[in-house]
């Protein structure tokens, strides 16, 4: 939505090509070396400052810690915590995916 507006149809159908181009961008990139380099070109320092913060409240959620705890030590907001709380037990799986692949 921009401006309390609903975009067209047309342009959820593009939102939707690129994120699968996104997606299949990133399973290609096996190498560590080239996804660091892709990451750093592709987003900005801050973009990924928060993706991996959120990655980080993922796993303290995981491990039972308090929001608010959770908040002290990662300096997000507890609203992040909330909603990435959220996502990790409602979502798509893909916190849980990438959690447990990091304890393998």
């Amino acid at each position: 939505m921009t401006s309390g507006k609903v975009l067209p149809a047309e342009a959820h159908d593009e939102t939707s090509q690129r994120f699968d181009e996104l997606v299949a961008a990133f399973v290609r990139l096996r190498d560590p070396e080239v996804m660091t380099a892709f990451l750093r070109d592709l987003c900005t320092t801050a973009e990924l400052d928060a993706m991996g913060q959120r990655l980080q409240v993922a796993r303290l959620v995981s491990e039972g810690v308090a929001y608010q705890e959770i908040s002290r030590r990662t300096g997000a907001s507890t609203a992040t915590v909330t909603r990435v709380a959220h996502w990790l037990r409602y979502g798509e799986g893909g916190y849980a995916a990438v959690l447990k692949r990091g304890r393998s």
